[in-house]
């Protein structure tokens, strides 16, 4: 569909812009040469060689910006497999670990637990829908990039509208390997929480729980930011 969109609304306005670009192109290498009185050949074929590539640019704008992402897939998809397969918490042990901490507690303290549980439940659900919208505010961000691709990349052919271009690239390679570095909050989170099931109180598991799921979320924040840094784009 986004491509389909593209195709029919903004690659007829990249192509004018090209076009626009190009007969710009053209200008300046007239007029930087004495309007032609020291014009040499060559800037005619190097004009029609960057013609060349900013059409092909243009024609292949899906294919660049799905070969970014296809890129940073497999970075995601390589982390991801050492990731699941060196943080794995044994759940039989955990739980039997709390079920004797919890026979050791007096009435009032397991009300006061069945309380405090019920409290941090509404905090989590809602630690949950923000990286709910975090994580599909970033696809919905991708499909509005690549939706709107042919216009920046129609630049790239001119030094002073290239600009463009070159800023467009580096946003789309920081919002690909965002990817990777919301799978390394995930692993960093994923170490932290396997310390929780051997903690001696069952309160400090439960806030400790908590905390390590508001700074999930904080730093899940932040990878978008950190991403366009990296990357110079801005």
């Amino acid at each position: 569909m986004i491509r389909t969109l593209s195709d029919t609304a903004v690659i007829p306005i990249a192509g004018m812009i090209l076009t626009f670009v190009l007969c710009y192109e053209l200008i300046q290498l007239i007029v930087e040469k004495n309007n032609m009185h020291e014009f040499d050949t060559f800037n005619i074929y190097k004009w029609i060689f960057k013609t060349f590539v900013a059409v092909y640019i243009l024609t292949h704008t899906f294919d660049i910006v799905m070969g970014v992402f296809s890129l940073a897939q497999n970075v995601v998809n390589s982390s991801a497999g050492v990731i699941s397969g060196s943080l794995e918490v044994n759940g039989a042990a955990a739980l039997a670990h709390l079920e004797t901490l919890l026979v050791d507690m007096s009435v009032w303290e397991l009300l006061g637990l069945w309380l405090e549980t019920n409290i941090l439940h509404l905090c989590i659900t809602a630690i949950t829908i923000c990286i709910f919208l975090i994580i599909y505010g970033r696809m919905i961000e991708i499909y509005l990039t690549v939706s709107i691709a042919p216009i920046p990349l129609a630049t790239m052919a001119n030094r002073e509208w290239g600009q463009l271009g070159n800023n467009y690239l580096k946003s789309l390679f920081a919002l690909a390997f965002q990817g990777f570095l919301i799978i390394v909050c995930v692993a960093i989170y994923a170490v932290l929480v396997q310390s929780i099931p051997t903690a001696d109180s069952v309160h400090g598991a439960i806030w400790g729980t908590a905390g390590y799921t508001i700074l999930l979320c904080f730093t899940l924040f932040k990878t978008g930011s950190l991403a366009k840094s990296v990357f110079s784009a801005h």
